[in-house]
């Protein structure tokens, strides 16, 4: 006699990361992220491919400065894979990448500057169609959070990530996914699980820091499984000190 456990995913809106559908009823995503320096425009290349070849759906790339952005729109051209690009302040950067063809945003809004600035930016991935995520951290928490929470935990995650939604939401902006990463599993389990009753965009799953490839694979296999096992998550990376391909 078969034993059937069937999972019942949560109900979310369903964005497309270049022609990989995350959300709604899509299949759950696997990604993974670069790190080679995204300059050095062949060893990124080759590093991309190593992915594809290992089956990966999306892969994030940072783009921290403008010649990154530069060779980013090289390595763009020539990926089979949709790519995140992965921006933390500069709003000039984002723009660029925009123009080049970028398939996601990964940006906190409220770190790159003045509305207008913010403005700009959602304005141009709206009219492109590309869609941002949101990327929470417990490790870089804002200061008037951390002065009133203490400490790093799952409300202070929840509530930064409230306030990043709240931008996108007066900038009629609903094309995005969140993550709301911790090194620490339970912390994790927590925030997710809180969001989950009160948005219904999808989320990006995955433990910072896990570790190397042993630890790195328990660690996050058991925070993500228990996730998956509850229905909550679109898109996972698993995050390993480790050569990306084993992600």
């Amino acid at each position: 006699m078969r034993n059937a456990l069937l999972i019942k995913r949560r109900k979310t809106r369903q964005i497309m990361v270049g022609d990989v559908p995350v959300g709604g009823d899509a299949p759950i995503s696997v990604q993974t992220m670069t790190n080679t320096e995204t300059t050095d425009v062949d060893s990124t290349l080759t590093q991309i491919r190593r992915m594809e070849a290992a089956g990966v759906d999306i892969v994030r790339v940072s783009v921290p400065t403008q010649d990154a952005a530069e060779a980013f729109k090289l390595i763009r051209s020539q990926a089979r894979v949709p790519l995140v690009a992965d921006i933390h302040f500069d709003y000039r950067i984002a723009l660029r990448v925009l123009e080049f063809g970028v398939d996601c945003l990964r940006i906190n809004p409220g770190n790159i500057g003045s509305e207008d600035r913010i403005r700009m930016v959602v304005d141009s991935a709206k009219d492109k169609g590309i869609p941002i995520r949101i990327g929470v951290n417990a490790g870089s928490l804002g200061k008037v959070l951390l002065r009133k929470y203490k400490e790093p935990n799952a409300e202070a995650m929840v509530e930064s990530a409230l306030t990043q939604i709240d931008i996108l939401d007066k900038l009629n902006f609903q094309d995005f996914k969140i993550s709301l990463k911790a090194s620490e599993i339970f912390m994790t389990l927590a925030a997710y699980r809180s969001l989950a009753t009160q948005i219904d965009n999808p989320f990006h799953l995955g433990i910072t820091e896990a570790g190397g490839l042993r630890s790195g694979t328990v660690k996050s296999a058991i925070g993500l499984g228990a996730l998956l096992m509850e229905g909550i998550g679109d898109t996972i990376r698993v995050s390993l000190a480790a050569d990306p391909v084993e992600e």
